[in-house]
């Protein structure tokens, strides 16, 4: 545990046995007490933390709320590290490190190094995190692109945490869109050839299939025309198919984005997951024969409706795939929970995936689904609806060829993952303040511009006297620095990682604040030592949180 979550922990502990004392002495009657709780002040002259503790215990012991916190605050033993403990109308209790608490720990910081900032939430609790997941039928898009980010810093996150992650991508390689894909690469390649083919009217029409088509028959020539229709589409529809993989990857590479294990539909059916999950919900009685169909009664699991499984046709739905894959992931692969990040098609799918998951004897809280919100791509004030290379669809690797890898991860993790966003390309390129990739990162290169400064001046300062940290810039910068143990957190509790983006600014604007009020090198020989200690420990701190984001450190800018 960092010392900074320690020290809440000592706080609250704190509060707790003051009130325990206060009910033994008579001072507060003898009622349940709720559970305490403390939080950071809006304000930085509330102090460093505060809580509202009386004010939700004055109901039940029939007293005033400041009344509650004259009495709690009187039995609370002195402590070092806290420099004010002050009552605020009308009950909350606030505290205020000490300076030289707050100093000391610019030693702690790097003293711990690139540690600074984990945690021990996780116990080494084994997690699964699948996403992106898209259909391999076509490139990635915008949507895909803040979905794989929203996965990727949420693992990072998890893994400082102290979680066991697992970051995986389930592919869709079987099914009635790979026969559609396949028919309709089949019928490009055709076309290619100079066959006057007709694509099938459940195709895929984009441009993209066109260029694979033209790949493939740069590659293989004319070696499929002779073969029956059947084995023809199956085949190019392969090479069709481990081509729109290889390249998924490579964007998501590109992008920063990496997974552990690349798990494959198809596998469900070779290695009997697939049937022994329906064997296991028909012997339980979670499964009806109506209309033609195999349906998963939902209604007796509390679902509106019942769900379809198995097709007139005798095909499996994506839903019957889904619970054998969840099958796999809980009970062969013994996760101890999996958070699935799917796009906003798939809001109604949540609550009947949490019923399946009940019927193979999985507790529903087990898996958290996250629901990635639309992308809304603009430039200024006017809205972006087609490729400039292609005329259809924008591609994720375009919006990455033209604004950066870095401010795409930023802006697309900005906001929570239930919020539509609007992605502005043209200030995601600005190189000023608006742009909050170019701010920070500004920030991280000046701090690095006062090292090398020190390094070319030959000035060590791993002796420096912090103590002689006194200033409110020089405090406030310390302050923002020892939150980021509380941004894993709650990153880690809420699976929200967004909170790192607005954590990365305030860390920037303290930094850039403490730099236009406090010189850093200079002939204070003492006070220059230690206020490059400071710098330093910005630095760590500011590298670790944008490492968390999947972002760049750049040295010069």
């Amino acid at each position: 545990m960092s010392e900074l979550l320690s020290i809440r922990q000592k706080i609250i502990d704190s509060l707790q046995r003051a009130a325990v004392r206060a009910q033994k002495s008579g001072k507060l009657p003898q009622v349940p007490l709720s559970r305490v709780s403390v939080e950071r002040p809006q304000k930085p002259e509330h102090g460093d933390y505060a809580t509202s503790f009386p004010l939700k215990l004055a109901r039940a012991a029939g007293l005033k709320p400041l009344a509650i916190a004259e009495i709690i605050t009187g039995l609370i033993p002195g402590n070092p590290d806290i420099a004010n403990i002050a009552v605020a109308p009308p009950g909350f209790i606030n505290f205020t490190f000490s300076n030289e608490w707050l100093t000391h720990q610019v030693d702690n910081i790097l003293s711990a190094g690139d540690t600074y900032g984990n945690i021990e939430l996780g116990k080494g609790k084994r997690v699964q995190i699948e996403f992106v997941s898209v259909n391999p039928t076509g490139p990635l898009h915008v949507g895909h692109g803040r979905g794989a980010i929203l996965g990727s810093a949420l693992a990072s996150v998890l893994n400082i945490a102290g979680f066991a992650v697992e970051k995986e991508y389930y592919i869709n390689d079987t099914g009635n869109q790979i026969g559609a894909f396949s028919r309709s690469l089949f019928a490009r390649y055709q076309q290619s050839l100079g066959i006057d083919a007709e694509m099938p009217t459940e195709g895929y029409f984009g441009n993209y299939m066109i260029e694979l088509a033209k790949e493939i028959k740069d590659e293989k020539g004319d070696s499929f025309i002779n073969l029956p229709q059947p084995e023809a589409e199956s085949q190019v529809g392969k090479i069709g198919l481990a081509k729109m993989i290889s390249r998924i990857k490579q964007d998501l590479e590109l992008l920063g984005v990496n997974f552990d294990v690349w798990f494959s539909e198809k596998s469900l059916y070779d290695n009997g997951q697939y049937s022994k999950v329906m064997s296991m919900l028909n012997k339980g009685g979670h499964l009806t024969d109506k209309e033609s169909a195999t349906w998963f009664v939902s209604t007796a699991l509390g679902e509106d409706k019942d769900n379809v499984v198995v097709r007139s046709d005798g095909s499996a739905t994506y839903f019957a795939t889904d619970i054998a894959y969840h099958y796999n992931k809980f009970v062969e692969r013994k996760f101890e929970q999996v958070i699935d990040i799917w796009g906003a098609d798939h809001q109604g799918h949540v609550s009947r995936m949490k019923a399946v998951v009940n019927a193979i004897g999985i507790d529903p809280e087990m898996l958290e689904v996250i629901i990635s919100q639309m992308v809304t791509l603009r430039r200024g004030g006017e809205l972006v609806r087609l490729s400039k290379r292609s005329g259809d669809i924008i591609t994720l690797r375009e919006v990455m060829d033209e604004v950066g890898v870095d401010a795409c991860r930023f802006f697309f993790l900005a906001r929570s993952a239930d919020s539509q966003m609007d992605f502005d390309m043209e200030l995601a390129k600005k190189e000023s303040q608006d742009n909050p990739v170019y701010y920070v990162q500004y920030a991280y290169a000046r701090i690095a511009s006062i090292l090398r400064l020190a390094k070319e001046r030959k000035i060590s300062f791993y002796n420096g006297d912090v103590s002689l940290l006194a200033t409110e810039p020089e405090l406030s910068l310390i302050r923002k620095m020892l939150i980021l143990p509380e941004i894993v957190e709650l990153a880690a509790n809420t699976l929200e990682p967004h909170h790192l983006t607005y954590y990365a600014q305030d860390i920037a604007t303290a930094f850039h604040s403490f730099y236009k009020q406090c010189r850093v090198v200079s002939d204070d020989e003492p006070l220059c030592k230690a206020r490059l200690k400071l710098v330093a420990s910005a630095k760590l701190v500011l590298a670790k949180t944008l490492r968390l984001m999947g972002m760049t450190t750049p040295e010069t800018m």
